[in-house]
């Protein structure tokens, strides 16, 4: 038997509206799978940045709300961090927060794809978690498979 394994990679472009924020690209990450033809494997979906994150998790504001409100209290935006020190006069550069938070959660999520559909739960969906913004990002999508 002889299995070919496509390997499509592409990216989604997001404008971040606020410091911190949620948001569900479940349905932009979706209409990659769909375009790149490949109806069955794996989508890894990548943020190429250390003040952002992705995650699985329910696509409820409310919970958005809630994830927001504990990450702030875990990992206060005005913390005294060595960090913000070290850029003491560069605004945009006062944001260990965001590092310290991307850490915790990372940078990469890895869905299987059955009959060119992500197989994700019932309250599934795949959020970005933007921690410094507002900011351009980008969410490398990459699927593999037949």
């Amino acid at each position: 038997m002889v299995i070919i394994m496509k390997i499509i990679k592409t990216y989604l472009s997001l404008q971040t509206k606020k410091r911190i924020e949620v948001i569900d690209i479940t349905d932009k990450v979706s209409k990659e799978i769909l375009k790149s033809g490949i109806t069955n494997g794996f989508a890894i979906i990548y943020v190429p940045h250390t003040t952002a994150a992705v995650t699985i998790n329910e696509p409820d504001p409310a919970l958005f709300e809630d994830i927001i409100k504990t990450y702030t209290k875990l990992v206060p935006i005005e913390g005294s961090y060595k960090h913000n020190e070290k850029y003491s006069g560069i605004p945009r550069e006062q944001n260990a927060h965001a590092h310290i938070l991307s850490s915790f959660i990372k940078p990469t999520v890895v869905v299987s794809i059955e009959d060119e559909k992500l197989e994700l739960g019932t309250w599934q969906a795949i959020l970005f978690l933007e921690f410094d913004g507002p900011r351009n990002r980008k969410v490398y999508v990459k699927v593999m498979g037949d």
